[in-house]
């Protein structure tokens, strides 16, 4: 049969598909982008949750003190589940899952409408399972890829862009007219619309380089790959958290807080188009050590009462850092767990590392003095930066 297929004149072959798996069937540009969709439409809300849960909040529908919570919740589970459905779960009957997970996360975004204190909490944390069912569909492709970090790299470009306008989008045409309940009923169609694309997606994957199609328990290095990356996404999620205690503790304006933070989403996604641009050119490790340099000299500006300019560049900065050295996270994972099963369990870490990093900087933060969190997350960062050295540097005794 290989022969044949060889024997085959060239101007007779197909096409060659958009991504190559490890194993199995290589995928068209529909299922992959219907893959990278699913991972989009799961944390597409994400970026204008802050503004709603506070909304709900102005309406004395949610406590203030459980603002955080929520926000926590959901991504606690979204993360749980990726985890568990990474491990345990053979990725089959995709669409119908896929179609199914995203009917169910629209019902739940229009639930809220009817939804007020602890009842809030519930609702999200449901949605963070719903999400992470889709969210496992997405890194599922990706781990299969023999270039990850390129389609990580389009996954968190598209995400990006896509919270960027709907952030827009609701706090600028939505809210003021309809309120928190306007802005949910807008994202719950949406979400419902867009599930026919899960029907466009594979319905299956191929084994992992290990032989096995669910991902297991990965081995040691895997398991210390994933607490660098626990600690890295910690480490940028406790200071960007933060940035407008920060700008407000620099004593700028509000204004300047909003337009910095707006600033820094902008950059992400110059940042995650140029990982895009240089994955399978540059190695993981040549990228983070001058990410995790140039993120502590973009935070320690935040500690020296800087100028509007100055405030609004440190932001962009390490935005675009952010999001350009984020998906290397995952051929590092691949370099130290080549069965790729770390690199499988690596999105749902991300995610708790995007709750613990918030959770541990409010421990840290005295009143309106939040200058800690910079000190918080430039520990956390170096320590992620020294076990990727490690693993680096021992890849050859490894084998």
């Amino acid at each position: 049969m290989s022969t044949q297929a060889s024997d085959t004149p060239s101007q007779l072959r197909p096409a060659a598909p958009v991504v190559q798996e490890v194993a199995g069937p290589p995928l068209s540009a529909r299922e992959a982008g219907a893959a990278i969709a699913m991972g989009v439409i799961s944390l597409l809300l994400a970026g204008a949750m802050p503004v709603l849960l506070g909304a709900l909040a102005d309406d004395h529908r949610l406590a203030v003190a459980n603002i955080g919570d929520a926000a926590m919740a959901e991504a606690l589970v979204m993360g749980l589940v990726t985890a568990l459905c990474s491990a345990l779960l053979r990725p089959h009957r995709l669409r119908i899952v896929g179609f199914a997970a995203i009917l169910v996360l629209a019902a739940l975004d229009l639930v809220m409408l009817w939804t007020s204190g602890m009842g809030v909490l519930l609702l999200r944390a449901l949605a963070g399972a719903a999400e992470g069912v889709l969210l496992w569909i997405t890194i599922g492709m990706i781990a299969r890829t023999a270039t990850p970090e390129r389609w990580a790299g389009v996954f968190y470009t598209v995400l990006t862009l896509g919270q960027f306008i709907l952030a827009a989008a609701l706090t600028g045409l939505v809210m003021p007219r309809w309120g928190a309940n306007g802005c949910f009923v807008l994202v719950a169609g949406l979400v419902a619309a867009s599930a026919v694309i899960a029907l466009f997606g594979r319905d299956e994957y191929g084994a992992l380089p290990s032989g096995d199609v669910n991902a297991g328990l990965p081995p040691p290095r895997g398991l210390i790959a994933l607490a660098g990356t626990l600690l890295f996404a910690a480490a940028f999620q406790a200071v960007m958290i933060y940035a407008v205690p920060l700008a407000l503790q620099a004593r700028l304006s509000p204004a300047v807080a909003g337009l910095a933070v707006t600033a820094s989403l902008a950059a992400q996604i110059v940042g995650g188009g140029l990982a895009a641009a240089l994955a399978g050119r540059v190695h993981h490790f040549t990228v983070f050590v001058p990410a995790a340099l140039g993120s502590l000299v973009c935070w320690a500006v935040y500690l020296f009462w800087p100028p509007a300019w100055l405030f609004i560049a440190a932001s962009m900065a390490s935005g675009l850092i952010y999001m350009l050295a984020t998906p290397f996270l995952v051929p590092m994972t691949i370099e130290a767990d080549p069965s790729r099963r770390a690199a499988m369990q690596s999105g749902g870490v991300q995610l708790f590392g995007g709750a613990l990093g918030p959770f541990l900087a409010s421990r840290m933060v005295d009143g309106s003095a939040v200058h800690a969190v910079v000190m918080l997350g430039s520990w956390l960062l170096l320590g992620g930066l020294t076990i990727f050295g490690v693993l680096h540097l021992t890849r050859r005794r490894a084998g």
